[in-house]
């Protein structure tokens, strides 16, 4: 097959951004086409009145992630897109009134502990931080960036002993039960269990590597942009390269021959000829039509999909004094939250996680500043009232930020987000973080990142593996592209 051959890539989002940069940077033919008018796919912005806000991912980890993508087309990520670490990474403040600021540094770190724990916590802290540290060693290279599309990629003898003489394959709440014993510390570094979709007492200890991820390794944001900045850039890095990007333009049909794909065809009726497809939007959705029947794939017949939220978006006319980027104000239950999201109901006592960027004026006016706040919630598919919720979470939210010392802001422009509303903007059933990651939904078990049935068709996304997350999606994109030049050579 010729490294001409064209490249349709489906949706630019991160993932799909990222095939269609790592392709082009190596000289193939690639045309990315989005049903937006934008690039960003979760990764989104939306503007209410002067105030722009950012309706996907919050946190960023892992800039190496991003430098890597940048690199393979030359560019510098410090030049395309210059971020900085926050400072601190989180606040987390807990319901006795105490707080904790996740800072850089073990040094700094363990003194922060001690001052909230004692200085046996804080040596108990320093050997867990070093013990998830192993686990990142020993789980990045073998399972996270690696790819998963054949069952011999779980067949990793040494990797899966690293992991299990690490710990990895406890359940996470005992794993950190087992070295902390201050609750608020546990609680600090099992919440992170939630990006994918399972409560602490589900997930397995390998989960463990998020918490290292934002705590030790540290949380950026774009210096100029906010988060939208992120695929903008990659777009703009990607077009640079030679891809070419059509916003606005819907994918109707992959279209496929004996030999596999051959064509995408667009809802205006043009037809693009490909030797290789790269579907990266809502899987789920695009089995619903746009992908042939033979390429259904058995890991989607009975899919377990992550609890959902409810994030509202609001425009200040000062910013809270003393505020943190990002700050978790956790709740007094703890495992009860978790019991009522496994359950399809709301939590009863929700941890928040607040989010108020330093935008310098880029999505406020001056001396105004923007306000995110996520509350999980269930996905559509526990079968709630959301006609009847919703107001109800809605002004539960508003009495929980004014006793959290935000002040009322009922009166303050907002932009709400439920689960009908991520069902309305193409997230199956209603959640933006696609499948949970439990053990039947991960690596080999998670959607397979190439067809089986279809030659020529791949996928990424948070959908395939290695999951959730801006670090992973980027990841499943190069992993998509890197599947399609390995058919070159």
């Amino acid at each position: 097959m010729a490294a001409g051959d064209p490249v349709v890539v489906v949706g630019a989002g991160l993932g799909g951004l990222a095939a269609a940069l790592h392709l082009a940077a190596h000289g193939r033919e690639v045309q990315v086409v989005e049903a937006r008018d934008e690039p960003g796919g979760c990764c989104g912005t939306a503007r209410l009145g002067p105030y722009r806000f950012d309706t996907g991912p919050s946190v960023l980890t892992m800039p190496e992630v991003l430098a890597d993508a940048f690199g393979a087309a030359g560019e510098d990520l410090d030049t395309v897109l210059p971020l900085r670490r926050l400072d601190p990474f989180y606040r987390m403040t807990f319901a006795d009134g105490s707080h904790l600021d996740v800072v850089a540094g073990e040094e700094a770190m363990a003194a922060a502990v001690r001052d909230l724990c004692g200085p046996a916590e804080a040596d108990r802290y320093v050997r867990y931080r070093r013990r998830i540290g192993a686990l990142f060693e020993a789980e990045w290279p073998a399972f996270i960036d690696a790819d998963m599309t054949r069952l011999r990629a779980l067949a990793r003898p040494r990797a899966l002993a690293r992991l299990a003489a690490a710990g990895g394959f406890r359940r996470l709440d005992r794993f950190a039960a087992a070295h902390l014993t201050d609750e608020r510390l546990i609680r600090a570094h099992t919440f992170q269990s939630l990006y994918v979709g399972l409560a602490p007492q589900r997930a397995l200890a390998v989960y463990a590597v998020i918490a290292h991820m934002d705590t030790v390794g540290g949380v950026y944001y774009p210096a100029d942009g906010g988060m939208h900045a992120v695929p903008r850039a990659l777009a703009a890095v990607a077009e640079k390269a030679g891809a070419s990007l059509r916003y606005g333009t819907r994918a109707e049909r992959v279209e496929t021959g004996p030999s596999g794909v051959t064509a995408v065809r667009l809802a205006t009726g043009e037809r693009l000829p490909a030797s290789h497809v790269v579907v990266a939007c809502d899987l789920p959705s695009a089995h619903r039509g746009l992908l042939p029947e033979q390429a259904r794939d058995w890991r989607l017949r009975r899919p377990r999909f992550a609890p959902s939220c409810l994030v509202m978006h609001l425009g200040l006319d000062r910013r809270p004094a003393g505020a943190a980027h990002h700050t978790l104000h956790f709740g007094r239950a703890w495992a009860s939250t978790f019991a009522a999201l496994a359950a399809g109901r709301p939590q009863p006592d929700p941890s928040l996680l607040v989010t108020c960027p330093e935008t310098g004026g880029t999505a406020a006016p001056a001396g105004h500043a923007t306000l995110s706040v996520l509350e999980p919630a269930p996905n559509l598919a526990g079968g709630a009232d959301w006609e009847r919720l919703g107001p109800r979470l809605r002004d539960r939210l508003l009495r929980r930020l004014a006793d959290l010392g935000y002040g009322d802001l009922s009166g303050a422009p907002r932009l709400v987000i439920d689960p009908p509303a991520w069902a309305r903007m193409g997230h199956s059933a209603g959640t933006p973080f696609a499948l949970d990651h439990r053990f039947r939904q991960t690596a080999w078990f998670r959607p397979s990142g190439r067809s089986r049935r279809v030659p020529g068709l791949h996928f990424a996304g948070m959908y395939t593996a290695p999951g959730v997350g801006v670090p992973p999606v980027l990841i499943s994109g190069r992993l998509a592209a890197s599947r399609i030049l390995e058919g070159d050579r």
